[in-house]
């Protein structure tokens, strides 16, 4: 399939889902040429992975927060291909900015990002598996909010009906895959200590969506 092809093929894709749910508001961050060479780039480096695409099969949804008040700076946090060089502990990794599939607004409107099964860059060892839902704000004078609690369970629900997840995680749990058969990550240092999206959030959204039966963390 030509380049031309694949764009309006992800493009006619991503009207279908977006009408298959009016929940969903598609707000695409630039995923040119550049930031498709530098995600196969990524995965070849980090993951061993080599192979024409950057397509992914889901079997994670991994939960976070920006950190950042407002949803503009969040979205514009992932929006460049290039990783700012500001983030110099990712950044010495991979030219690769950060992204995630979806950003739930503070208000709980879900805004998605790239292609579900496209790889983003969000979690580390575990990217070529997992589907990020970014949470604006997650500071002390923003707290994810219940609207966003909400927007969550909702997300978890809809993506867990669409693919065959096997685990839900916060960011804070990624560290336990480590040594785990999903995890690919072949640089032993590289690590980042994360708090998101908090345990009382994790749990809340863990007990709402607990009829998927999802697999038990490695211990």
């Amino acid at each position: 399939m030509r380049r031309n092809q694949q764009l309006a093929f992800i493009a006619v894709l991503l009207f279908i889902t977006s009408c298959a749910s009016n929940k969903i508001v598609d707000k695409p961050i630039v995923f040119n040429e550049e930031r498709i060479a530098l995600t196969k780039e990524y995965m070849a480096e980090r993951y061993g992975i080599n192979q024409p695409g950057i397509a992914i099969v889901p079997k994670m949804i991994v939960l976070h927060w920006t950190a950042i008040p407002t949803f503009a700076g969040s979205f514009d946090a992932f929006n460049d291909p290039k990783i700012p060089n500001w983030r110099t502990i990712v950044e010495n990794v991979s030219g690769l900015n950060v992204s995630s599939h979806f950003l739930v607004a503070r208000d709980g409107t879900i805004y998605r990002l790239m292609p579900e099964t496209m790889m983003g860059r969000h979690v580390i060892g575990l990217n070529h598996c997992a589907i990020g839902i970014e949470n604006v704000g997650g500071t002390e004078e923003t707290p994810l909010t219940e609207a966003q609690l909400k927007a969550n369970i909702w997300l978890v629900n809809y993506l867990s009906k669409k693919y065959k997840i096997d685990y839900l995680i916060g960011h804070y749990e990624y560290p336990l895959f480590e040594g785990h058969e999903l995890w690919l990550e072949k640089d032993p240092g590289y690590r980042t200590e994360k708090t998101d999206p908090g345990e009382d959030f994790m749990e809340k959204v863990r007990n709402a969506t607990n009829k998927f039966n999802f697999k038990p963390l490695p211990q």
